[in-house]
């Protein structure tokens, strides 16, 4: 099984900084692209600036050095978070790149926040791309507009989220890309409104929920790493994750990426995100929802009613799997394949866990890039 790298590499560095990859053969998986043999075990040195474009070729990306805490971040290179009214929300996010360029949306997962993307947008933004990072709903400064709105979690929610800020923004159509809660957001967004998507990137593939088979177990080994929904469909598990949400996303983390040797700086950063006010209802009723165990709100019934219907998604796809991924294992993309009726690519990037886009930004940049470059 070989999953081969785009054309378009991206350098993972940003704010100056500068980080080594040794450039071995890679997996990658993709019969578009012909085989080419490109910097063989090298090690380049790459800075923040131009991106490099090297050929296809069979590379293990690997950085070395990674930093353990404590560190010292430098300034946010997502810059200030800009507030908008789209829907029923403020939503809080960061804008990189010209006004004029293609749009991109990067959509985080949970828990996590923007700064998932810290690598990935400067990366894109510096291609000419406008880069639009929000965060979703129930996740730092994004508020509900109102009091009586209820704190919906469900997929149809934060997919309908999507289209409201691109919507605000009076964008036409973007290249959707995300990951856990956000890809499953990008997913929906595209199948629903495809002439709103110029492609897609998800990882771990179609994330549509089938809620009406929820019931369906899974193998022993992925229900042990969904240990926190099952837990979180009690009240221990509502009160716990009140009382104990950074301790319960940290071990998150470490458990969905164990190759990502991430600072306390980095967490904690990120870890600001789950202050919202509406992040434990937000995270109850979507765990709750997509097993079956809480009723979906009547002001997304029709999406929901849609969505059940495991709609196929057209528009041109990347789909990416962490190799490393400690709660979704990687797979060949095979068992989506018939969710995908447009022209679609699946990868595995070598060493990256579940939160793929900051622990490979240059992977997931080049996914997103190949999009981009379709399109212009």
């Amino acid at each position: 099984m070989i999953l081969k790298v785009p054309r378009s590499p991206f350098t993972s560095s940003t704010g100056g900084r500068e980080f080594l990859f040794a450039f071995k053969h890679i997996t990658l998986m993709s019969a578009r692209y012909s085989r080419r043999n490109f910097l063989d075990n090298a090690v380049l040195t790459l800075a923040a600036g131009p991106f490099m474009f090297p050929q296809a070729s069979y590379i293990h990306m690997y950085r070395v050095g990674r930093r353990a805490a404590p560190e010292t971040l430098p300034q946010d290179p997502l810059g200030n978070i800009l507030q908008i009214e789209a829907g029923e929300l403020s939503i809080g996010y960061a804008e990189l790149g010209p006004r004029d360029g293609t749009p991109v949306l990067l959509l985080h997962g949970w828990p996590y926040d923007m700064h998932s993307y810290e690598a990935v947008a400067p990366m894109l933004a510096s291609r000419g791309c406008r880069v639009i990072v929000p965060h979703l709903r129930g996740h730092g400064t994004t508020r509900f507009l109102s009091d009586s709105t209820p704190r919906a979690g469900q997929q149809a929610a934060v997919g309908n989220d999507v289209i409201a800020l691109m919507d605000a923004l009076k964008i036409p159509r973007a290249v959707l890309a995300g990951y856990d809660w956000g890809g499953r957001a990008a997913c929906v967004a595209a199948a629903l409104w495809p002439e709103r998507c110029i492609g897609l990137v998800s990882v771990n593939g179609y994330l549509i929920q089938d809620i009406a088979h929820a019931s369906r177990p899974l193998p022993a080994r992925i229900e042990a790493g969904f240990w926190y929904q099952y837990y979180f469909l009690t009240e221990r598990g509502h009160a716990g994750l009140t009382a104990n949400r950074r301790e319960i996303a940290r071990l998150m983390w470490t458990r969905n990426s164990p190759q990502w040797k991430f600072g306390e700086d980095t967490f904690n950063r990120s870890a600001a995100a789950f202050d919202n006010p509406d992040y434990v209802d937000i995270t109850i009723h979507s765990y709750r929802h997509r097993l079956g165990f809480a009723e979906g709100f009547p002001l997304y019934d029709d999406i929901e009613q849609r969505l059940a219907a495991q709609p196929v998604i057209t528009v041109p796809t990347i789909t990416l799997d962490g190799g490393a991924d400690g709660v979704v294992p990687a797979t060949d993309g095979k068992a989506a394949a018939a969710r995908f009726s447009g022209e679609r690519q699946h990868r595995i990037v070598p060493r990256a866990g579940h939160n793929l886009p900051q622990e490979d930004p240059r992977a997931f940049a080049a996914a997103v890039w190949e999009l981009v470059s379709r399109h212009r």
